[in-house]
């Protein structure tokens, strides 16, 4: 499946299938979150969090490509992430785009 976040994709036409998303929220465990507190007291990047972010972005992506793949997609066009804080600790990221076919 190919994904991109432009609107075009160069040499390839294609119909439009419709909007595709995938969402997850995700948490740390109250020890990596007591950690992080800690963090913020010195700065730097707090890890637990980057890698919980990232395990994020890819179970979303994941979820969206299985929406597109659904539809019969061979792409994904103008993808996009989000993320938003749902409560301590824990953050909703989402990932849409448009399916599309190649003609």
């Amino acid at each position: 499946m190919l994904l991109v976040n432009i609107g075009k994709i160069p040499g390839k036409e294609f119909e439009v299938l419709g909007m595709v998303k995938g969402s997850v929220v995700q948490s740390k465990h109250m020890g990596k979150d007591l950690m992080a507190g800690f963090k913020t007291l010195v700065g730097g990047e707090i890890k637990g969090y980057t890698e919980m972010l990232n395990e994020a972005r890819q179970i979303a992506t994941k979820r969206m490509v299985d929406e597109a793949e659904a539809l019969g997609a061979d792409a994904v066009v103008r993808v996009t992430y989000t993320s938003s804080s749902v409560m301590q600790g824990a953050a909703e990221v989402m990932a849409y785009g448009t399916a599309v076919k190649f003609v």
